[in-house]
């Protein structure tokens, strides 16, 4: 009897799917794509309705031949391929390869890796989708005439090796302008006036000034603010109001891929493309010992906020069972449907609540089990009861009502010259809190102050009552108030905030540019590129390589890489998912301007080119005719004849990178080399170092004692590693060599005396690969990467507590 073919993207998902599917099943992993367009082609026919032209991925032949084989001994073939554009193109393509004798082949989706859910799913199979074939397609074909031809020209104008992306030109234009906003700032001075209030029956507590004259308060220098001082010291003080109310918060919806990434980055500290691979995994299925491979978490690239009922009526017996039912919200809590929002999945959500996070603590990585902890607390606080807040404003009035201030502004009757105020706040009841607090103390009990400026006196007993020291007090408008010591604190007004990968994620979803699915490999060919880098607050700043070719496409292509018209190709690409437009059509209204601005800029390459340049004004020392230029390399900006190629005279840059070299620090000590120049210490590719502050005269370098610097060509340390050959039957181990030249690389001990041939120029980590099962990866950046079917993940090194 033939078996059932069932074909999914990974190994880790095949291996969850076995425990439910019966043994007539055959399980196999298309390792993610297997057909797409050529790379070193552009592989679109535009005068024939922009018609792609696909082949199968090479490092891909070898499977697509073992999927026909199963193919070829299979009655039936299910596709279950993620649910979602992805994963429908990779059916598609999967279905034309496999289908040679026409037989049937049906698609399957599911949300969750669950026994019921796959069942369900293999109990109802459907036909694949082609609206979501056709947008994905819409999609690539845009995305690889953007690429292929803006990224040549690119080439030409500022250096090789640079790409542009019509989603990723976008958001490096965000950090771009964000970094031009902070470049044209002008800080402004002010002045913030505060006091110590002295009220009988009450613990001192500090005021600020609020309002004058019955106007918001802006003071703009030391003399303003010593006259509000003068007067403030001078002025009898009241109580002029006390107000108390009781707020409630309602918990934040639950997680979509977008939320879900900012909330790792702010609260885990984790990359986007972190949060996505661990999600990955969470997802397809972790082994929880005796119980086997489960699938923890829903569909983690999704828009929605909806739930299944089911799942909330679970989230709700948990609660009342492990909290009470006074934690329980009244009612079963549900989000609406926001604008662009596809709702095609639920929200991200744990699949089974018997599965607490400390219960499969000891089967994840630590990694994989505070995201998964993020997103438990996240679903079940969305079934939770509001939290409750008393919130308490003083207000404390200096001077008689209709009096004006000394500071010349005229006095309006029912204000007086001076206000000024304390706020607190106090929790009452933690609500949703309990499972999804602020990051701070204040959430930690029922009836826990966040006083703020305020003392305990000001707050009731309760969400009505007055404690007994505040009964003491006369806390009634017009009772009188000390200020003591006011004092003036000199501020200036802050630029904007750069980016963080949170909120870069965030102005990028509520712009509606790109899909948050694509968030992680957008923001990673920045950093790749070195168009973006972070800083040491993990904000995102361009470089100058990256403003160069930002402020080039801004200026060449306003109209294709501009918010507006990204945004709106993304919701034509909906339309095309629903069937309500053609993709060739949506293609075809991008092309036109696109091309209109291709041939303007062929058309101008040479005085662009010359933009890009820099010229020093300096004679080129080698040929003696040309003049010196800055020019872009694969490694930075360097110094180059504008005769090149006829004159090929180069300088290297004054410093690495893109920008200037810090001023070097000195030691004191003088050169043991030459004797005549001091030490100073500098800092280059492999960190910090000593050299001699006569270079290039004296080349002499020395690393510092107990710095820590990346072992390369200059020397050093090779890293420690010693892994197992991956090699079948080597039984050598892979250690780090140094060529002649001193570059380091990886190599198995057995490579002359079994002539393995297994080696690897980046550092090897125990790591398997999720995908084809290889023994160990490569980490490359921030990237870990297969070296046999060159699947990526992102990577961060643990923390040493981890």
């Amino acid at each position: 009897m033939a078996s059932k073919l069932v074909i999914v993207e990974s190994p880790a998902k095949a291996k969850t799917l076995s425990r439910y599917l019966g043994k007539e099943f055959t399980i196999r992993a298309s390792m993610g794509h297997i057909r797409d367009l050529p790379e070193r082609d552009l592989a679109v026919d535009i005068e024939n309705d922009f018609a792609p032209r696909y082949v199968v991925i090479p490092s891909k032949k070898k499977t697509v031949d073992e999927l026909r084989k199963a193919a070829e001994r299979s009655g039936e073939i299910y596709i279950a391929t993620d649910p979602d554009r992805e994963g429908e193109a990779i059916a598609w393509h999967l279905a034309y390869l496999l289908n040679g004798k026409k037989r049937a082949i049906r698609r399957v989706m599911f949300n969750e890796i669950t026994r019921q859910a796959v069942l369900s799913a293999m109990e109802k199979p459907g036909e694949i989708d082609l609206g979501r074939v056709d947008a994905q397609q819409a999609r690539r074909v845009l995305d690889r005439l953007v690429g292929y031809l803006v990224s040549e020209q690119l080439w030409k104008v500022v250096a090789r090796g640079l790409s542009a992306g019509r989603v990723q030109s976008v958001a490096l234009r965000l950090i771009v302008e964000r970094e031009a906003e902070i470049d044209r700032f002008e800080p402004e001075e002010y002045w913030v006036i505060r006091a110590r209030a002295v009220l009988d029956g009450v613990e001192p507590f500090t005021v600020k000034l609020v309002r004058r004259a019955g106007e918001e308060v802006r003071i703009g220098n030391k003399e303003e603010a010593d006259a509000v001082l003068g007067d403030l010291k001078a002025l009898p003080a009241r109580l002029f109001d006390l107000r108390r109310r009781v707020n409630s918060q309602t918990p934040p919806a639950p997680f979509t891929t977008s939320t879900l990434q900012q909330e790792a980055s702010r609260r885990l500290g984790f990359a986007v493309r972190r949060t996505m691979s661990v999600a990955q995994r969470l997802y397809e299925g972790i082994e929880l010992g005796a119980a086997g491979a489960v699938g923890l978490i829903t569909y983690m690239r999704t828009d929605s906020t909806r739930m299944a009922s089911g799942a909330v009526e679970a989230a709700r017996e948990f609660i009342a069972r492990e909290y009470g039912t006074d934690y329980l919200s009244r009612k079963p809590r549900m989000y609406a449907k926001k604008g662009r929002v596809q709702d095609a999945h639920e929200a991200i959500r744990p699949t089974a609540l018997e599965w607490t996070p400390e219960k499969v603590k000891p089967h994840l990585k630590p990694e994989q089990f505070r995201l998964y902890t993020l997103i438990w607390n996240r679903f079940l606080a969305t079934q939770m009861a509001e939290a409750k807040y008393e919130n308490v404003t003083v207000d404390v009035a200096a001077g008689r009502e209709g009096d004006a201030p000394s500071t010349g502004e005229q006095g309006k009757p029912g204000h007086p010259p001076y206000l000024l105020r304390a706020t607190g706040r106090r929790l009452l009841f933690a609500g949703f809190r309990r499972l999804w607090g602020e990051e701070k103390k204040e959430d930690a009990a029922n009836g826990e102050a966040e006083t703020g400026e305020l003392p305990a006196a000001f707050f009731g007993s309760g969400a009505g009552g007055r404690s007994a020291s505040a009964a003491k007090a006369d806390l009634g408008a017009g009772s009188p108030v000390k200020l003591q010591d006011p004092e003036g604190e000199q501020k200036f007004t802050q630029p904007p905030a750069r980016y963080s990968e949170s909120t870069l994620v965030k102005a990028l979803d509520e712009l509606g540019i790109g899909r948050p699915s694509t968030y992680a490999q957008i923001i990673s060919t920045l950093f790749d590129r070195k168009y973006a880098e972070r800083n040491e607050k993990k904000r995102l700043a361009p470089t100058q390589l990256g403003r160069t070719v930002s402020d080039l496409l801004v200026r060449e292509f306003d109209d294709i890489f501009n918010v507006d018209f990204t945004a709106k190709m993304e919701q034509a690409l909906d339309a095309v998912e629903e069937k309500e437009k053609d993709w060739v059509e949506v293609v075809r209204e991008f092309w036109e301007p696109f091309k209109a601005d291709m041939d303007r800029f062929r058309e101008k390459r040479g005085e662009l080119k010359e933009q890009v340049l820099k010229r020093t004004g300096r004679k080129c020392p080698q040929c003696g005719e040309g003049e010196l230029v800055e020019r872009w390399g694969r490694y930075g900006r360097f110094v180059a004849c504008d005769r090149f190629p006829a004159c090929k005279y180069i300088e290297k840059p004054k410093a690495e990178g893109d920008r200037p070299a810090a001023k070097a620090e000195s030691t004191g000590r003088p050169c043991p080399k030459c004797g005549e120049g001091e030490l100073v210490i500098r800092e280059g590719r492999y960190g910090k170092f000593l050299s001699c502050n006569r270079y290039p005269k004296c080349k002499f370098t020395e690393d510092i004692p107990g710095e820590k610097r990346s072992a390369g060509k200059r020397g050093g340390e090779l890293p420690k590693v010693d892994l197992p050959c991956p090699r079948k039957g080597c039984g050598g181990r892979i250690v780090a060599k140094r060529t002649r030249h001193g570059k380091i690389f990886f190599s198995c001990t057995n490579w002359k005396e079994k002539n393995c041939p297994v080696a690897f120029w980046d550092k090897p980590v125990e790591k398997p690969c999720p995908k084809c099962g290889y023994p160990l990866r490569v980490v490359k950046g921030n990237q870990l990467v297969c070296p046999e079917c060159k699947e990526k993940e992102a990577w961060e090194e643990e923390p040493a507590h981890a």
